[in-house]
């Protein structure tokens, strides 16, 4: 399916369809692949060792960052560590929907994004969490994340109708 020129924002602040003329969509680099690892393991790591396997689980993610945004470990302004609960986030969303991590490049920079295979749905969840913290919200991630997937479904099957 070509990519639409049309955006189409989600009620949870991050998809759209990407503008094939406007943004460059690409796999990973080696660089970009590290960058996200390294916040992954950021978030990962905030379980002790012995518990770590939770995190491959998506009620462990979403339980994990639900702790951690709970207990306010991490101030508004420290946007890396904001930006790497939205890659947790984001593994959640890509296990529960079987989406692909990918790279998404525009006049604003590149950033890691998560693509539906086989459609024009693009996801930018690593600020999803981070700008509803830093504008001082309260964040239930759970119900963040069933947005999330109702919206992807939602598209998904706009999608095939057209």
């Amino acid at each position: 399916m070509a990519l639409s020129s049309h955006p189409t924002e989600l009620p949870f602040g991050g998809a759209r369809e990407v503008r094939a003329m406007e943004q460059k969509i690409e796999a990973l680099t080696p660089d970009d692949l590290a960058g996200v690892e390294k916040q992954r393991v950021w978030v990962r790591d905030h379980y002790h060792e012995a518990a770590r396997n939770r995190y491959d689980t998506v009620e462990g993610k979403l339980r994990l960052l639900d702790t951690i945004i709970g207990s306010k470990w991490i101030e508004s302004s420290e946007t890396w560590k904001l930006q790497s609960l939205g890659i947790t986030f984001g593994d959640a969303l890509a296990q529960e929907l079987g989406l692909i991590w990918i790279a998404v490049e525009d006049e604003h920079g590149r950033d890691p994004a998560l693509r539906d295979q086989g459609t024009s749905i693009v996801i930018f969840p690593m600020t999803t969490l981070s700008k509803r913290i830093e504008r001082g919200e309260t964040v239930d991630v759970c119900a963040l994340f069933g947005a999330a997937c109702e919206s992807v479904a939602r598209l998904r099957s706009e999608l095939k109708g057209r």
